[in-house]
């Protein structure tokens, strides 16, 4: 499989929501960062999709363009449609990524997005105020990692 088929893999297992799909694209030590999460690796990484895809419950409408790709890098432009569900507002969030490859996986991913658009959309008024500070940003990521590692603890118990 070349690199670019890699990565419409990813995102055309992302919109079915399969995550065995998109994980069996991903290194064993990969490595991701978002705004929203700011870095994770391996284990930690493969389980935020996990907690993404199995929080949505189908409720996520991905879609992608602009994928290229060659031995060591690529991009693509994706966009996701979805209900924020701590206010219940609807975001249309637009990503660009950008990958390493290495033994034909993913080695690296990062995602980058307006943070401060897709504050106003996901808190209104208050995303608006502060979406754009570095408060918010740290306070948010504070968060996520916090639902992740209740997701992980979680997940853990569960087996």
């Amino acid at each position: 499989m070349t690199n670019l088929e890699l990565i419409h893999q990813f995102y055309t297992a992302f919109a079915k929501n399969n995550i065995k799909g998109m994980l069996d694209c991903y290194h064993p030590d990969i490595e991701f960062e978002d705004p929203a999460f700011g870095k994770l690796k391996g284990e930690r990484a493969k389980n935020m999709w996990r907690m993404l895809l199995q929080n949505a419950q189908g409720g996520i409408n991905i879609s992608h363009t602009n994928a290229s790709a060659d031995d060591q890098h690529g991009s693509v432009n994706w966009r996701a449609e979805y209900v924020f569900s701590q206010t219940n507002r609807k975001v249309v969030n637009l990503i660009a990524a950008k990958f390493v490859f290495k033994d034909g996986k993913i080695i690296q991913h990062t995602d980058a997005f307006d943070l401060y658009k897709w504050s106003k959309q996901a808190f209104g008024l208050t995303g608006w105020l502060i979406g754009w500070t570095p408060f918010f940003k740290h306070k948010l990521q504070q968060r996520t990692n916090g639902l992740l590692e209740r997701f992980m603890n979680a997940s853990s118990a569960a087996k």
